[in-house]
């Protein structure tokens, strides 16, 4: 029986480049601080405008790990 234990955190990353940049920067930096992620989704896709072009692309991404 597996008993194990999951947490779910949510993260934003940003990037100049691309909605997959902004995803692949908030799970490095996460994983800087956290071990045993193990997947990612996406719930939120945003970003900045200025002067009438895409200044920067955000994502919300929740982040899940197995706990100890």
């Amino acid at each position: 029986m597996n008993d194990a234990a999951y947490k779910k955190i949510e993260v934003i990353g940003t990037s100049p480049k691309s909605f997959a940049d902004a995803a692949a920067r908030a799970v490095a930096k996460a994983s800087e601080s956290l071990h045993g992620l193990n997947w990612f989704e996406v719930t939120e896709m945003r970003g900045r405008i200025s002067d009438g072009k895409i200044d920067q692309y955000q994502i919300s991404v929740k982040l899940g790990m197995k706990l100890d």
